[in-house]
């Protein structure tokens, strides 16, 4: 009996108990990564469509080398519920997993006492995990050490063209390189085009000398998807498709949405008409994420309305239907997503509703991923001058940069080597920097002919599952026979008046809170603002009120073309301001205002203006002008952090010349960012004899 032939036994037996059945077989491409990392301990990348069995490749190549006697396997992983569903999956085969995450900090002493007993087969870490320094300094370098074998997830995210800028990825390449030759690497992805396909490859390669990476890619049609589009000519129409429809779809499913916005307000609406769903979002607590994560499994609920955050690795294979209201900026990120219905049944619906807002929610969210080489410069500046470690929340009131894109920019300098994560904060580690200008241009570009591809997607006459091969470079697309492009639309198209009207209506809800400062930020007394901690009662603003959000579904579409750059300034539309008087009528608060009173405004005076007189004469109340600007006015720019903004805006507020009553006083803007400005306006008036400060705005940001 030859060693293929001994291992092959061996790996069958193995997956068999995996999957819980005698018959179970190899799937084409399974044991050739097996046997190349168990018997060859060679570097392999795996490139298959979810539900091919890319887990069952690494859990069963781990038992194979653990009774060789080599150490744990490292399984990076990206999402917490991908790790919950590889340790259950793990423990049917017989594999003990454990794992380190930000959600299981009392068990690390438990967890780490059974790997120096040599008692866990597996041990998953997010990327992120890496990069914690007493992770990092402390048991890292021992793992590396014994390591068995090192597993990368959802590798796509190493590289650079993947769709998910993270930037705690691409440190991996470095882990490789540190690594003995004789540990076997594996990475494996569902979504990767040719090039992605070479930038990975590239990356595990690192510091080999061995003959190079064994790339295992296979067909990625999925014969049970039955594919649509279906183009509707506004948010109000889709949602009423989805009241009418969401029935109709088999089982349970996901429908996924671009914004947090709109999952909730899409729950909420499905809700009220009878059907059992959950918003799921970056924004739910944890606890209830894994709480609906069960239910959907358990065919509990019909749907989870859900941001990207339900994506990557969530596991149900009898999933029955995946609807996007708005479409991902990418076939990549599309094909990801769908990828997740139907891995255990003959068929599954998959339908898209394309929405004409999609551009604009790409747009932000590409731009925000990319960091910048001005804010990028005061980093490091801050960090050099600091000469030592300095905290998150203590850099940030140096930098004016809010805290997540701050931290997103200081792990891409960590990748980079420009600063180091230590005990107490970030250093500058004096490593020369320069901004790669082309490479982040370079991404760019790919993003935006990503964006064209999807449109082009949703725009084909051609077989829609053989588009979204070509797009991932698959050479064995054919057309699938099932989408609505090959065979005829699937899906009803017909909507209910009703239902009609009870989007429209739902859409057409407004008043969004304005939540009040309550405390003063870290660090403005750094920064010449002599105030810290909780504001005074006596100076506070009350809860406030905006039209509605700029992400929303239903004002939020007007709104955004009202600040959309380059949109001229003017006087406030009738229809808006009629919805703002609705907002007002509906606020239900204790005292009604005596008195308005306007922001002053660079970027909309007119706009400003027309809206409180607007309100001021709708409720007959009198107008007492705008707040008089000192020294210039306000120097804060929009997206900065709290303490910077506290800092742009104090002292450049006057109520001089307002004859302002003893009273509530509704206190007018145009949006609200971070609120700051609205709190420093309200102390303003406070101080000048207003009982209370009632902010309004058209627009809240969010």
């Amino acid at each position: 009996m030859t060693a293929t032939t001994t291992t092959r036994a061996e790996a069958l037996a193995v997956l068999r108990s995996l999957v819980g059945r005698a018959d179970a077989e190899f799937h084409d491409g399974q044991f050739e990564a097996i046997e190349a990392l168990v018997d060859e301990r060679r570097r392999a990348l795996v490139v298959q469509r979810t539900g091919w069995g890319k887990s069952a490749v690494y859990f069963v190549a781990t038992l194979l080398l653990r009774r060789r006697g080599a150490g744990p396997t490292v399984l990076v992983s990206p999402l917490l519920a991908l790790m919950r569903d590889q340790i259950a999956a793990a423990a049917r085969a017989g594999v003990r997993a454990v794992k380190i995450d930000s959600t299981n900090a009392h068990e690390w002493t438990d967890v780490l006492a059974s790997l120096d007993g040599d008692e866990v087969d597996v041990l998953l870490v997010s990327p992120e995990r890496l990069n914690n320094p007493a992770f990092r300094d402390e048991q890292l370098p021992a793992l590396v050490a014994r390591m068995g074998l090192l597993v990368v997830d959802e590798a796509h995210c190493i590289s650079d063209w993947g769709h998910d800028f993270r930037p705690d990825y691409r440190r991996l390449r470095e882990l490789i390189s540190r690594m003995p030759e004789t540990v076997p690497v594996l990475a494996t992805t569902a979504t990767a085009n040719s090039r992605v396909v070479a930038d990975v490859a590239e990356q595990l390669d690192a510091g080999s000398a061995a003959s190079g990476v064994l790339t295992i890619r296979g067909p990625l049609a999925r014969a049970s998807l039955r594919l649509g589009v279906l183009q509707l000519p506004n948010a109000p129409s889709r949602l009423a498709w989805l009241i009418s429809h969401l029935g109709d779809l088999p089982g349970s499913g996901i429908i996924y949405a671009l914004t947090v916005a709109a999952a909730n307000d899409t729950a909420r609406l499905l809700r009220e008409h009878g059907y059992d769903v959950r918003a799921y979002t970056g924004q739910t607590d944890p606890d209830e994420r894994e709480e609906s994560e069960a239910l959907l499994k358990q065919n509990r609920v019909k749907a989870l309305v859900a941001t990207s955050a339900l994506g990557m690795g969530f596991d149900k294979p009898d999933l029955g239907f995946v609807v996007h209201l708005g479409a991902p900026s990418s076939p990549v990120s599309y094909y990801q997503q769908v990828g997740r219905a139907g891995r255990a049944t003959e068929s599954a619906d998959v339908l898209l509703l394309p929405g004409t807002e999609d551009r604009d929610i790409w747009h932000y969210f590409a731009t925000a991923s990319m960091p910048d080489r001005e804010r990028a410069e005061r980093v490091l500046a801050a960090l050099a001058e600091a000469g030592g470690p300095m905290s998150t929340p203590a850099l940030e009131a140096v930098v004016d940069i809010r805290r997540t894109p701050l931290e997103l920019l200081l792990k891409v300098l960590d990748v980079d080597g420009a600063v180091a994560r230590v005990r107490g904060g970030w250093v500058w580690t004096g490593a020369p920097w320069t901004y790669d200008e082309e490479r982040y241009r370079r991404i760019a570009a790919e993003r935006v002919a990503e964006q064209q591809h999807m449109i082009a997607y949703e725009q084909t006459p051609q077989c829609r599952m053989e588009f979204l091969q070509r797009s991932l470079d698959d050479d064995t697309a054919a057309p699938c026979g099932r989408c609505d492009n090959c065979a005829g639309p699937w899906f009803p198209v017909s909507i209910s008046g009703e239902a009609t009207d009870a989007a429209a209506h739902a859409l057409d809800r407004v008043g969004v809170p304005i939540e009040p400062r309550r405390q003063w930020p870290t660090g403005a007394d750094r920064l010449g603002v002599a105030v810290k901690g909780r504001i005074a009662a006596d100076e506070q603003a009350a809860e406030g009120r905006a039209l509605a959000r700029l992400t929303d579904l239903g004002w939020g579409g007007a709104l955004r073309e009202l600040f959309a750059a380059g949109a001229p300034d003017g006087p406030v539309s009738q229809s808006i301001l009629d919805g703002c008087v609705r907002v007002l009528a509906e606020w239900g608060w204790e005292r009604r205002p005596v008195a308005v009173v306007a922001m002053p405004s660079r970027a909309k005076p007119h706009l400003v203006d027309s809206l409180a007189r607007g309100i001021a004469g709708i409720g007959r109340l009198p107008y007492l002008g705008s707040l008089g600007l000192v020294d210039g006015g306000p120097t804060g720019q929009p997206g900065g952090n709290s303490a910077f903004r506290v800092a742009g805006v104090w002292g450049r507020f006057s109520a001089d010349g307002l004859d302002i009553p003893s009273g509530p006083v509704l206190l007018v803007d145009d949006r609200v960012d971070s609120g700051w400005t609205l709190t420093v306006a309200a102390r303003e008036l406070r101080r000048a004899g207003a009982t209370e400060v009632l902010p309004f705005a058209l627009a809240i940001r969010g």
